[in-house]
């Protein structure tokens, strides 16, 4: 029997009375016999992990993944349970992934993709151009040879990446603590490099989001913040392609929590992008700071998610400073719970922009959508749920156990599409009595359009008909 939690062990045993599949179906009465389908907040009680709180608003809370440590049970255990975003910590950066020029290897960048999806997570790239961890053959080049080095680097990875990840770092750390450019060897091949790099990504795929990310941009008054500011202002001005800024919120040393951070986050988002908090440790994983950074977050509807660089203390490339929210031995510290409170206290619903549809231009008018909720049986108690948490375009949807993770999370949009993931939408196969009810790959058509009704039924918009379930299988 298909499951819906993605820590399932595939070999456990499981009563075969909860497979029961979706379909439509020609009335309210005959729904009525199975039972009516009704939308319930999915906030009603506590979530247990970072990722189902942050789900419960329709973000994520995710970690950095390093390859080598994929065999540590200790390891993936706790990021497998926790985090519904994978973030590659070296894998998928240039020294990494075209160690020779035109010879690319994505071998681990793909053992943490596999590892993470197979676990229902998204996947954000990290990183296409940075003046840092570039392949030796790079850093030899210069001028118009390494800007034809970046283009084709570009449309390289994101080739082999291409309709597989939420976003993309494509340029990192470019700016000086001045709000200057850095004069880096990308620098040296015209102040448009940036731009370029941007371009190039939407091209190579229309489909992700694009990302600036940098560090020590938190405070709305320095100057390495306003001059990160002033190049979205003038992107968003001309319509150049950008969709979020990654703000990665290492906090080190005597370093702390401006008190203007929300300022920064919503002053950024005001601009139309999205915001993230992508690389987070916190000396001494103070309490005060982990929580105040993540109410922040969620105090300001466009900033989609959090990410931690690191699973445990140990994990960290700042081990000694114990920043993170797991001590070395896998146990949660107290940073853990204040972390999972302010998820669970959850501000705004996250309003993302929509994934971009192509063209070189702005992004789309931002959808504001209804917030990541359960639909519940009312007969059964039950939540529609995604086997396996599978994102494959066909996957019928099933009635399983309420447990909070990402495969029962759905969002209504304002176009009225239910989605999952963010990018795949509740379809029906067909029209008529029985079809099927699967998940696929959003595309604006009327079947995958519904109405949530005030009797506590969903009905499908092309057809008319409702949202039912069928006899169990098996």
């Amino acid at each position: 029997m298909a499951t819906s939690s993605p820590v399932h062990s595939p070999g456990s045993p499981r009563s075969r009375s909860l497979r029961v599949r979706l379909l439509i179906s020609g009335t309210v009465a005959a729904v009525a016999a199975l039972g009516v389908v009704m939308v319930i907040p999915n906030a009603n009680a506590a979530a247990s992990t970072l990722g189902a709180a942050a789900a419960q608003s329709g973000r994520y809370f995710g970690t950095a993944i390093a390859a080598g440590r994929l065999g540590d049970s200790t390891y993936t255990t706790i990021a497998g349970r926790e985090f519904n975003m994978v973030t590659a910590e070296n894998e998928m950066k240039p020294d990494a992934t075209e160690p020779q020029r035109g010879q690319f290897n994505f071998s681990s960048g793909d053992q943490i993709y596999n590892w993470a999806t197979q676990r229902g997570m998204k996947v954000r790239g990290h990183t296409l151009a940075w003046h840092a961890q570039q392949p030796g053959w790079m850093q030899s080049l210069s001028g118009s040879s390494l800007r034809q080095a970046m283009i084709d680097h570009i449309n390289g990875v994101m080739a082999h990446y291409k309709g597989k990840l939420a976003a993309w770092d494509v340029v990192n750390e470019a700016f000086n603590e001045d709000g200057s450019r850095r004069q880096s060897n990308l620098q040296g091949t015209g102040n448009d490099w940036i731009e370029v790099a941007f371009r190039t990504a939407r091209t190579a795929d229309p489909s992700v989001k694009l990302c600036y990310n940098d560090y020590n941009i938190e405070n709305w008054s320095y100057g390495k913040t306003q001059g990160v500011y002033r190049m979205i202002q003038d992107f968003k001005s001309r319509g150049v392609p950008i969709d979020c800024v990654g703000l990665q919120t290492h906090f080190t040393g005597g370093s702390s929590l401006p008190s203007n951070f929300q300022t920064t986050l919503s002053s950024f988002a005001a601009l139309g992008v999205d915001v993230a908090l992508t690389e987070v440790d916190v000396t001494n994983a103070s309490t005060t700071q982990y929580a105040g950074l993540t109410q922040a977050c969620m105090n300001v509807p466009r900033c989609i998610g959090i990410t931690v660089w690191g699973v445990r203390d140990s994990d960290s490339w700042r081990s000694s400073e114990s920043p993170l929210l797991f001590d070395g031995g896998g146990n949660k510290k107290a940073a853990y719970t204040s972390v999972l409170n302010a998820l669970n206290a959850a501000g705004p619903t996250a309003t993302s922009s929509p994934t971009p549809t192509g063209g070189t231009g702005s992004p789309s008018p931002t959808v504001t959508p209804g917030g990541a909720k359960r639909i519940v049986g009312a007969q059964s108690g039950r939540c529609v749920d995604v086997p396996n948490a599978s994102r494959t375009n066909g996957t019928r949807v099933q009635l399983y156990d309420c447990n909070g993770q990402i495969n029962q999370a759905w969002t209504l949009t304002s176009s009225r599409q239910l989605t999952v993931y963010g990018s795949m939408c509740l379809d029906a196969a067909g029209s008529g009595n029985a079809s099927a009810v699967q998940i696929y790959s959003c595309n604006g058509q009327a079947n995958q359009q519904w109405n949530v009704n005030s009797n506590g039924t969903i009905t499908g918009v092309q057809s008319g008909r409702c949202l039912d379930v069928c006899r169990p299988i098996g």
